[in-house]
């Protein structure tokens, strides 16, 4: 099944790149252009994109924008990877705080950018755990206690999302935990149900943001 993508971005000589990367990949393809994220509800209603590549930083809608309306409008919304220039740019956390499953850099290598549509698309692992991890650390607050003691979480799923919010994967977790594969998945379904996050990168902002897990400093 092919993996569709819709790019977004206001300098069509980044846009024409990412396309050639792309649709020279097999099992990918791009579906359609955009130059400002106001055309994004639109193309994503009509293209029905698997992958946004949303540039964070446009002139009229940027990505943050575009990403939370694109949230709040589509039953089912793409995953969005925001394209930023600086990986400690507040844009990124915001976007992410918006709903966006992730980040790249824009001079990130062509195998890195296929690398990470397929990381969101699967949902098995975060996309550039380390970074997100230090993005946490800058931005969330450092709230007292533990803000998701009202979330119903079981303790073995407390556990689950403390290792998410690690980087593992879920074969990674599975290892760790001494459990199957698909009773991971479970988990990570649950943790996801009860605390009302999109994808597991929402998961480990909110536990950063609650003060579930402390970043470190």
């Amino acid at each position: 099944m092919s993996v569709g993508v819709l790019l977004v971005d206001d300098e069509p000589l980044i846009r024409a790149g990412l396309k050639a990367i792309v649709d020279s990949e097999p099992g990918l393809a791009v579906l359609g252009e955009a130059a400002d994220g106001a055309e994004v509800p639109g193309l994503v209603a009509r293209l029905r994109p698997d992958v946004v590549l949303m540039d964070v930083r446009m002139p009229a809608v940027d990505g943050i924008r575009a990403t939370t309306h694109l949230m709040s409008i589509v039953d089912e919304p793409p995953k969005v990877i925001v394209v930023t220039t600086f990986e400690n740019d507040d844009y990124v956390y915001d976007a992410l705080l918006a709903g966006a499953s992730g980040f790249l850099l824009k001079r990130a290598r062509p195998e890195e950018i296929v690398a990470a549509i397929r990381t969101v698309v699967a949902g098995d692992s975060l996309l550039f755990p380390a970074a997100i991890r230090r993005l946490a650390a800058q931005h969330a607050p450092a709230p007292a206690g533990d803000g998701l003691a009202n979330a119903g979480l079981t303790e073995r799923e407390r556990e689950v999302l403390r290792l998410m919010a690690g980087g593992l994967s879920n074969v990674e977790i599975a290892g760790e935990l001494y459990l199957g594969v698909q009773t991971v998945k479970t988990h990570v379904g649950n943790v996801l149900a009860k605390l009302g996050a999109r994808d597991r990168t929402q998961a480990v902002i909110r536990a950063y943001e609650s003060g579930f897990v402390a970043p470190s400093r």
